[in-house]
């Protein structure tokens, strides 16, 4: 569905209104993700292991975000691959706000993806979209997260893929319930810390593969974690995944989440 653009500008005032008064700078971006952030949450740890993935597959990798929007994400993949492109439907988000298009970034719908690529990213799918077809159709390996019970159509097994590895986060939503309960409402903190029992996190990131890529992309990526041992620099916006109790490999108390966050399950 298109955007309106008139929305998209009250939006947009909300956000202005929001950061006068935030807390902290880093909210935004799980309070008003389409413009600040992105609609999974993620650390410097999850873009290093797409990142060692892209590269194991060839010397000169070819890496495509599939619903970009503004390129929260992939602008932390391009400080690796400098030669990463972006795609996004809605060229409105960009021409309709007087916001700068970045070169990488092309207007395109993800069904007229016109050329092979080493890996794509399907970072969001809107409910209602389905464009696996033409993404299998270029790519051996794909990334890609799904919000358990939104986006319904991002998991590409009955494709010629097979599902090489996944760890869990929390979604947007799962943070924006936590900064909300914490640091901008009355709520008195014994309230809270009940409903903190119940924290949930909703994002599985998925790898892909099709059969005769999937042992070099499974090497790949434990040699990545083998390098997680000892803890990389982090991005500053992470503070506030540990703050709301989502810390790397931290182990939720809500049976509903049993793995480790950021923990990778592989098979």
């Amino acid at each position: 569905m298109p955007f309106n653009v008139e929305d998209l500008r009250k939006a947009r005032q909300a956000l202005a209104q929001f950061k006068s008064a935030a807390v902290s700078p880093y909210h935004e971006r799980y309070i008003f993700p389409f413009f600040a952030g992105s609609y999974f949450a993620y650390r410097k740890v999850d873009v290093l292991r797409v990142v060692a993935i892209t590269r194991a597959i060839s010397n000169n990798p070819s890496y495509l975000d599939v619903g970009c929007g503004y390129g929260d994400f992939l602008k932390h993949v391009r400080e690796f691959l400098p030669d990463a492109e972006g795609m996004e439907k809605e060229g409105g988000i960009f021409y309709g706000l007087g916001i700068e298009k970045p070169e990488y970034i092309r207007i395109a719908d993800a069904h007229w993806i016109d050329r092979k690529y080493d890996l794509v990213f399907v970072g969001w799918m809107e409910p209602g979209q389905d464009f696996r077809d033409p993404v299998a159709r270029n790519t051996d390996v794909i990334i890609t997260t799904l919000d358990q019970g939104i986006s319904l159509a991002a998991e590409f097994d009955g494709h010629g893929f097979q599902r090489v590895a996944w760890w869990r986060t929390p979604s947007w939503e799962d943070v924006n319930t936590e900064i909300m309960n914490r640091y901008y409402t009355k709520m008195p903190d014994s309230k809270r810390i009940e409903l903190a029992k119940m924290r949930g996190a909703h994002n599985f990131w998925y790898i892909y593969s099709r059969p005769h890529k999937a042992g070099i992309v499974k090497k790949a990526l434990k040699k990545q974690l083998e390098k997680e041992q000892q803890p990389a620099d982090c991005y500053e916006f992470e503070s506030v995944l540990d703050e709301c109790g989502y810390g790397y490999l931290q182990k939720l108390e809500n049976p509903a989440a049993p793995e480790l966050m950021w923990q990778v399950q592989f098979g």
